[in-house]
């Protein structure tokens, strides 16, 4: 049977599991659940997932949840491949993995609970809450100061020095790519101290392309609409504050 990816590419980890795919040319099925629709937490998603999260994938009778194990499966389970991605040499990749986990409580901890809460929220249901953006940020701008000072010192196109992009690699700067959807000034605040950070993500575009960006097109949709949606409502702020009070 072919692989089943079950995914949403409004989510970070879906993506990259869906690039990999694609710039690897691994054949498989991707289904969507979409997370605005709760469909993640149906019965029937959570008989191949029981946590109801994305992304999933079914290999045969094999069903895995958790994205760094799908993309080391994946790595491993495919012929043709590239080593590149998860390395057979042992001591590198202890070191991939061991990005993978500090991802978790860091990279990934900061940047979805700043998005959620500074654009995101509203969309699933939930208010948005500037003092947990706020406190998101701080976690956010102190792991890509940690990946610039640890994983890409000096010249370094990717993480650790390596020459070619690994899973961690694409897993983080998926991640990051999610403050695409913020106001372009907190965006820019945020990323804009990081030159070495801003570099490695297009380096990891460049070598996925042109899977990065065609999948990275519902993402880009989305921005549009929220940035729109933020504009007509500062227009229409501004337009009520220059009305004459008629108090006065």
């Amino acid at each position: 049977m072919m692989l089943r990816v079950y995914a949403d590419r409004m989510s970070q980890p879906s993506r990259a599991i869906v690039i990999f795919c694609k710039v690897n040319g691994i054949d498989f099925e991707e289904v969507r659940i979409d997370i605005v629709k709760r469909q993640h937490l149906s019965p029937e998603f959570k008989e191949i997932n029981p946590m109801g999260q994305v992304p999933a994938i079914v290999d045969g009778r094999f069903k895995l949840f958790e994205s760094h194990a799908i993309l080391s499966y994946l790595s491993c389970a495919f012929p043709g491949v590239p080593d590149h991605w998860y390395p057979a040499d042992l001591f590198t990749r202890a070191k991939i993995q061991s990005i993978l986990d500090w991802h978790h409580s860091n990279l990934r901890r900061g940047a979805s609970t700043f998005v959620l809460n500074r654009a995101l929220g509203p969309g699933l249901g939930l208010p948005l809450n500037p003092q947990a953006a706020n406190e998101a940020e701080k976690i956010l701008r102190a792991s890509l100061s940690k990946i610039e000072s640890l994983w890409l010192k000096g010249n370094a196109k990717f993480l650790s020095g390596n020459f070619q992009p690994s899973i961690a690699d694409l897993s983080l700067v998926c991640e990051i790519m999610q403050l695409e959807v913020v106001d372009e000034k907190d965006r820019d605040r945020i990323l804009g101290p990081h030159p070495r950070i801003l570099q490695w993500i297009e380096n990891v575009k460049s070598a996925t392309s042109p899977h990065f960006e065609e999948v990275h097109g519902f993402l880009y949709k989305v921005k549009a609409r929220l940035h729109s949606r933020l504009a007509n409502t500062k227009r229409n702020d501004t337009q009520l504050s220059m009305k004459p009070n008629p108090k006065l």
